[in-house]
């Protein structure tokens, strides 16, 4: 595969996925005037944090080749930590719902 299609290809999934963070903040940002307090709700906001910040770094992804390697590494390692805590923080909300469910 040559460098200009392995291009367009990364270009075409950077804006997929610009696209599909627009809509996931949305989601997160309609929600929230639904959500009433509780477990859920003590942890919405952070999470909606969560959803803007990567919203953020997905509009930043189409220069991450203007980056110099060192500082991409960085990058990528902070939205790994990123995307861990947002799955922590959401999986602890599942688990409290449920566990207030069945009680």
């Amino acid at each position: 595969m040559d460098l200009l299609n392995l291009n367009s290809i990364t270009i075409l999934l950077d804006f997929a996925a610009i696209l599909f963070m627009f809509y996931c903040l949305y989601l997160v940002l309609s929600l929230k005037s639904g959500i009433p307090g509780g477990t859920v709700g003590k942890h919405w906001n952070f999470l909606s944090l969560l959803v803007v910040i990567f919203t953020v770094g997905y509009l930043t992804a189409p220069f991450f080749d203007q980056l110099p390697d060192d500082m991409l590494r960085l990058v990528v390692a902070a939205i790994f930590l990123l995307g861990a805590i947002y799955v922590s923080v959401t999986i602890r909300m599942i688990h409290n719902v449920i566990k207030e469910l069945l009680e």
